[in-house]
């Protein structure tokens, strides 16, 4: 378990790690013709969106975590 020193100095990258990584996922199936992630919000830099609470806690009690996925819809995507 990390000590609160450790958290304090880990937070900040650790949650603009996991926002540009949702991110980016939108973005990139938002390019590609599907809009549900700009539809619902999710495209987005603010953390807010994409941290899910427990994957946060998750990471920093046990060294692993996660975000909340980006939803996306296949069926909206466009065919190269």
């Amino acid at each position: 378990m990390l000590n609160p020193e450790q958290i304090i100095l880990l937070a900040p990258p650790f949650l603009l790690a996991i926002t540009v990584h949702e991110f980016s996922h939108g973005y990139i199936a938002y390019r590609l013709g599907d809009s549900t992630a700009r539809d619902m919000g999710r495209l987005t830099f603010n953390p807010i969106a994409h941290i899910d609470l427990f994957g946060l806690l998750a990471l920093f009690f046990i060294g692993f975590g996660w975000a909340k996925p980006v939803p996306v819809n296949p069926h909206n995507l466009a065919n190269p």
